[in-house]
C-alpha cells in the first residue's frame, strides 16, 4: 500500500537580475505545468540564479515588413529573438511562444541569434527591386541587448548598413551602444541614422525590478548626452507609461533628456497582449501588491473593459479618460520643452553594398 505523498504549489519568487516571477505555459501549448513542493526537500535544489542560453535562428531572410499605420517605419531587423534585459512588461514577451517556449522566464533566458544576418541583409539590399525606407533595427527584442557585447551582430548589421548609405533608426535601453559611436557618427554626418532611448523610470529601485538589466536609467541620459554632443539625432521614447507606476514621471522624464539633448519624443502606453497580463500581474502582486488591484484595473479602463485593445490607433495610447489626460499632459510637455523633432532622412545616398565575395560592383561608385 502506498501513501499519497502531498504537494503544495510554489509561490513565485523574483529571480535575481530577472524581471519574470515564472514561466508559464505558453498559449500553443498542450499540457500546463506548475512548479510544486513534493516534500521531499525540492525548493533546496532551485538555482539562485537562472542561466542564459543561445542558440542559433535559421532565418532565411532578415528584414521584415509591416503596414501598420501606428508606426513609423514599413521594415524592421531583429537580430534577436528574447531579450536578457528581461523588462517585466515587453510587448514581445508572447512571441516565445511561437517557438514552444514560455514567455515568461524563457523569454529572458532563452535566446536566439542570427549570426548570418549580415550576409542575409547585404543579399536583400542588393535585390533589384529593393526601394531604401528607414530599416528599423532592434524593434522587438534591444538589438543592444547583454550578448551583443560578446557577438557583435548589431554592429556588423550597422557596418552593412554604413557601406550602403542606408537609413537606420534605433531604440535601445542600453548604453552599449556607444561602442558603435564611429559607426553612428558617420552615418549622422550624411543623414541616415536616428537613435531613441527608450526611458521608462528614472527611480533606481524601480528600474532594477522592472527592467533588471537593461542600463540604469541615468546611464541612458548619459548615453543619450553623449551621442547628442555627437551629432546624432536622439530621442527619448517614454515606455511604457503605467498607471500609478511611473506616469506621474512623464514630464520629468521629457525635460531631463530634452536637457541631455533629444530632439524628438514620444511615449507608449502598457500593452499586455495574451500572456503578458498574467506576467505582470503576478509581478505586481509581488513588488507592489497595495497598488496591484487598481493599476490593473486603470489600464482595463483604459482599454475598454480588457487588458488589450490592439484596433490601430488606439494600441499604443489606450482610450478613456485617464489615457485622454495622459495625451494631453505629453502634448503640453512636448510644447513647453520645444523640442524641435528629428531631422528627415536621406534616402538619396544609397547604393547596393558590395556582393559578399567582396568584388567590386561596377554599376555603382
Amino acid at each position: 500500500m502506498t501513501e499519497d505523498i502531498e504537494t503544495h504549489a510554489i509561490p513565485p519568487q523574483p529571480k535575481k537580475g530577472r524581471g519574470a516571477l515564472s514561466n508559464p505555459t505558453g498559449r500553443f501549448d498542450i499540457y500546463s505545468h506548475e512548479d510544486t513542493d513534493d516534500g521531499w526537500n525540492s525548493l533546496d535544489d532551485l538555482p539562485d540564479r537562472l542561466p542564459t542560453t543561445l542558440s542559433i535562428d535559421t532565418a532565411k531572410t532578415v528584414i521584415s515588413y509591416n503596414d501598420s499605420p501606428d508606426i513609423p517605419f514599413d521594415r524592421s531587423i531583429n537580430p534577436y529573438r528574447g531579450c536578457e534585459h528581461g523588462c517585466v512588461y515587453c510587448f514581445a514577451r508572447p512571441t516565445h511562444a511561437y517557438l514552444g517556449l514560455s514567455p515568461g522566464l524563457d523569454f529572458e533566458t532563452k535566446l536566439f541569434y542570427k549570426p548570418d544576418a549580415p550576409e542575409l541583409l547585404r543579399e536583400e539590399l542588393r535585390a533589384r527591386r529593393y526601394r531604401p525606407q528607414p530599416i528599423a533595427l532592434g524593434i522587438n527584442t534591444d538589438a543592444y541587448q547583454p550578448i551583443e557585447r560578446k557577438l557583435g551582430l548589431t554592429r556588423k548589421i550597422l557596418e552593412v548598413l554604413q557601406e550602403a548609405r542606408h537609413p537606420v533608426s534605433i531604440v535601445t535601453k542600453s548604453s552599449l551602444i556607444e561602442r558603435d559611436l564611429d559607426i553612428l557618427s558617420e552615418m549622422a554626418a550624411r543623414g541616415l541614422v536616428q537613435v531613441a532611448f527608450s526611458i521608462t523610470t528614472l527611480q533606481t529601485d524601480l528600474a532594477r525590478s522592472l527592467e533588471p538589466r537593461a542600463t540604469a536609467p541615468k546611464r541612458r541620459l548619459q548615453s543619450l548626452a553623449t551621442l547628442s554632443t555627437a551629432g546624432i539625432p536622439t530621442s527619448v521614447l517614454v515606455a511604457p507609461l503605467i498607471p500609478m507606476l511611473n506616469d506621474m514621471e512623464l514630464e520629468t522624464i521629457l525635460s531631463e533628456c530634452r536637457n541631455a539633448g533629444a530632439v524628438d519624443a514620444g511615449y507608449v502606453f502598457l500593452r499586455l497582449p495574451h500572456e503578458l497580463k498574467d506576467i505582470f500581474a503576478e509581478w505586481l502582486a509581488v513588488h507592489v501588491p497595495l497598488k496591484a488591484e487598481h493599476i490593473m484595473q486603470r489600464i482595463f479602463d483604459a482599454r475598454g473593459g480588457k487588458a488589450y485593445d490592439s484596433a490601430f490607433g488606439i494600441r499604443m495610447t489606450g482610450t478613456g479618460e485617464y489615457a485622454d489626460l495622459l495625451k494631453q499632459r505629453f502634448r503640453l510637455a512636448k510644447k513647453k520643452l520645444a523640442f524641435p523633432g528629428e531631422p528627415a532622412f536621406n534616402l538619396t545616398a544609397f547604393r547596393p553594398p558590395q556582393a559578399n565575395n567582396r568584388q567590386l560592383d561596377l554599376f555603382w561608385d
